[in-house]
């Protein structure tokens, strides 16, 4: 008896303890976790942090771009390395019941470059087939720089010249399919050349000779004729696209009605693809683009209407038309994601070459830069973009207000630069 009643209690004891030592623990554990917890203080941010997040909240991006009945500022979207530039803006897309857009601004930079800009637009007629797009532009930018015509030109050789034009363009869309869109342009472009204003640099008709820079002794005006397509499936087509693709092609004629002797025809491809992942906080955004031109035989394509690279939208690495010739090309890649709304990072690489002839369009001794950059968005749509951008001529920092690959206006082809 004594045996079973001594089994039974070391049989208890056995039992008894591993359970008594879990419920030990489990409060020895309780009790640690609130002796921290006593010790922990609110989660802080730094102060640049607290203060984007207060800019964003606020909405203030929203507030000032959003205008008061249809007046507000226009800030940017001034030719690079014209300054800051700003002005009023009238903006309305809701004229006759929302069926006619109208804009009109007049903008000044602090370097004295001016633009004005007038433009209507009837989105849809005809069983919503058609639109119609009209533009008015007029530009004096009073010191661009110019380094001369061809690929290998030295970065030390700096020229400036000053740039005014006057631009008149009528552009017919047609929506054939969903995402399809085809067109035709007809325009008048004036344009007139004269000595820059930078003394910094000297003045470009003092370097060149009308033989490397056609046009600079004599301009003429153009009758541009143009025609285009796009297929454009992007989700977003009128701000920040995160998912799509938005392909374009179109051709045009320059014929010179003054001179007889400037007479060319373009050809401008634009491709861009956004592949996104993680729910589309995270994009990868790709671009190829190029820009070739021809003429007959006796005639030049003046040196301010060939296409160039470098600045803020294509080899991000380079000084501002740092590259101009008859041909262009340049592929951009991008890693963006989204730090928190509002704001995303970037992460980018470039390259891309000018030529003399067609046939020198490929994929050798290309320029090539990289670069991260920040975007600040309102209304869905890049309000400000900073990018920081090397290559092995230096490094380049962009203030812009607009997106890194800005959709092309088709029928306003007037050359560079484009805004």
């Amino acid at each position: 008896m004594k045996f079973l009643f001594a089994a039974a209690s070391t049989l208890t004891f056995l039992l008894a303890s591993p359970l008594a030592a879990q419920e030990s623990r489990t409060e020895e554990i309780e009790t640690e976790r609130k002796k921290k917890a006593a010790q922990l203080s609110d989660e802080s941010v730094s102060k640049a942090e607290g203060r984007l997040l207060m800019f964003k909240e606020g909405k203030y991006l929203e507030r000032f771009t959003a205008g008061y009945n249809g007046f507000r500022a226009k800030i940017g979207n001034m030719v690079t390395g014209g300054g800051f530039a700003i002005g009023p803006e009238y903006y309305r897309e809701d004229l006759f019941a929302g069926r006619m857009t109208a804009r009109a601004s007049a903008q000044i930079s602090t370097r004295g470059f001016q633009k004005y800009e007038a433009e209507t637009r009837i989105p849809n007629f005809a069983r919503r087939i058609l639109s119609f797009e009209g533009f008015a532009t007029y530009r004096n930018y009073a010191a661009l720089q110019y380094y001369g015509t061809g690929p290998d030109r030295p970065k030390d050789l700096r020229a400036n010249y000053r740039l005014e034009d006057t631009s008149i363009d009528g552009i017919l869309g047609a929506q054939m399919f969903r995402h399809v869109k085809l067109g035709g342009s007809l325009g008048y472009l004036w344009t007139n050349v004269g000595p820059g204003n930078d003394r910094r640099f000297i003045s470009a008709e003092k370097v060149f000779t009308p033989a490397v820079a056609p046009g600079i002794d004599e301009q003429s005006n153009f009758l541009r004729p143009g025609l285009f397509a796009q297929y454009d499936y992007r989700d977003n087509t009128q701000g920040i696209a995160k998912s799509g693709g938005n392909y374009v092609f179109q051709y045009s004629w320059f014929l010179d009605r003054k001179l007889q002797r400037y007479s060319f025809r373009r050809m401008d491809i634009d491709l861009q693809q956004y592949i996104p992942f993680l729910n589309k906080t995270h994009v990868i955004a790709l671009r190829a683009k190029t820009t070739m031109t021809e003429t007959d035989r006796n005639e030049a394509v003046p040196f301010y209407l060939q296409p160039i690279l470098g600045g803020s939208d294509d080899l991000r690495g380079y000084r501002f038309f740092r590259f101009g010739d008859r041909n262009s090309m340049v592929m951009n890649a991008e890693y963006r994601w989204e730090i928190f709304s509002g704001l995303d990072g970037a992460i980018f690489a470039d390259a891309g070459k000018v030529t003399p002839r067609r046939g020198l369009i490929n994929f050798r001794d290309l320029e090539s830069s990289v670069g991260m950059g920040l975007r600040f968005n309102a209304r869905n749509a890049t309000f400000i973009r900073i990018d920081v951008a090397a290559s092995h001529e230096g490094v380049q920092v962009w203030f812009k207000f607009n997106d890194a690959f800005p959709s092309r206006r088709f029928g306003t082809t007037s050359g560079q630069p484009v805004y």
